[in-house]
């Protein structure tokens, strides 16, 4: 039976985590088990934050339309009620767009939902 070496995918595997942690500070850039704990740790960073990002959208486009809401006398909540008692679906990220680029457009909208709320 002939002799396997397995050098040549033991280097393969190290090149892969190394191009991956290219960037990184100190030892972790090229030093294969420094390397390697710390791209593991980025892929759970990654994940994680791949959902955080969702919140943190959602987050700002509410802020944002706080804001245009303020400008035209309605409180959020009250915006947001009105929508969905007008019938009106327009999802925050376009809402927050238009309190931006077009207050005016965001001023009707504000408007049909103080009238469908009283």
């Amino acid at each position: 039976m002939a002799r396997v070496k397995r050098g040549l995918m033991a280097k393969k595997r190290h090149k892969k985590v190394l191009e991956r942690a290219e960037g990184y500070w100190g030892r972790k850039k090229n030093n294969f088990k420094s390397a390697n704990e710390q791209v593991m740790k980025s892929g759970q960073y990654a994940f994680r934050d791949r959902r955080n990002k969702k919140r943190d959208f959602r987050r700002l486009w509410i802020v944002r339309i706080s804001a245009g809401c303020l400008a035209n006398d309605i409180r959020y909540s009250a915006f947001i009620h009105g929508l969905t008692r007008a019938g009106i679906q327009i999802d925050r990220k376009i809402l927050s767009e238009l309190a931006i680029s077009d207050p005016t457009a965001f001023a009707n909208l504000a408007e049909k939902a103080k009238t469908a709320t009283a």
